[in-house]
């Protein structure tokens, strides 16, 4: 057997980086959001929706994201065993994001100074992207009851250091665009476009997920929420509970 040395010319060493859309057929803007209402009514539909750029039964359908609904104390889902409501597919949801980001089951998620024991998911799908979203490119408008609208984006312009929550970036999702924060005012301070309970959310680049806090969405709109409604009833109510919808 005969062996031939490496030359120079046969490695390829590039600094490129190399970004496209993130939807399919390269779109920008994913403007238009259809479900399944066959997925809806099954056993998955319990846990996340499957969100596709058109009707689900079109021939050119693709995953874009899917939506889920994470709570800490089982709310907001019917429970497995009605003997035991704080088990059910929002909190199996909070356990697995707990683990995959915070990597402890006692820890909790604080979107900017305020730990809040929900969060609505937006996952994309993995097919859509290569290595991880790009920070800054983020820039998610949410429209909820009474017209009310907010802007949000990522705050990875605004920080001096890349957050990271044991090895993985997290930013946190504020109102803006393009990977800055606009100032409001809220209870008489001036936030980098948070709210008085907590940021928007969190940005997981590396993992393609948004995490939206819900409390913050279902404030008023002078309060910088939508108005969002959605169910999170008490411990003793959990097993009459339905999964959260979007105004």
């Amino acid at each position: 057997m005969s062996f031939k040395r490496f030359t120079p010319s046969d490695f390829l060493v590039s600094a490129d980086s190399v970004t496209a859309p993130c939807w399919t057929n390269n779109v920008y803007d994913l403007t238009n959001f259809f479900t399944s209402s066959t997925q809806e009514a099954s056993s998955q539909g319990d846990y996340v929706l499957a969100v596709y750029q058109t009707a689900s039964t079109d021939s050119t359908a693709a995953i874009q994201f899917y939506l889920g609904y994470a709570n800490q104390l089982g709310s907001g889902s019917q429970p497995y065993n009605s003997q035991i409501p704080e088990y059910s597919p929002s909190s199996t949801l909070y356990g697995q994001w707990r683990n995959l980001i915070l990597e402890d089951e006692n820890a909790q998620f604080l979107f900017g100074a305020v730990t809040q024991s929900d969060f609505f998911i937006v996952s994309v799908e993995r097919a859509n992207y290569k290595q991880s979203l790009f920070p800054g490119s983020l820039n998610l408008v949410l429209t909820g009851s009474s017209a009310a609208k907010i802007f949000l984006t990522d705050n990875s312009n605004d920080v001096s250091v890349v957050p990271y929550i044991n090895g993985t970036r997290v930013y946190q999702i504020v109102s803006g665009s393009n990977g800055s924060a606009v100032s409001t005012t809220t209870g008489g301070s001036t936030v980098a476009g948070q709210t008085a309970s907590g940021s928007y959310g969190w940005f997981v680049p590396d993992m393609g997920a948004i995490l939206l806090n819900a409390q913050a969405l279902a404030l008023t709109a002078a309060s910088g929420g939508i108005c969002l409604l959605y169910t999170s009833p008490s411990p003793r109510d959990r097993q009459k509970s339905r999964m959260p919808s979007s105004a």
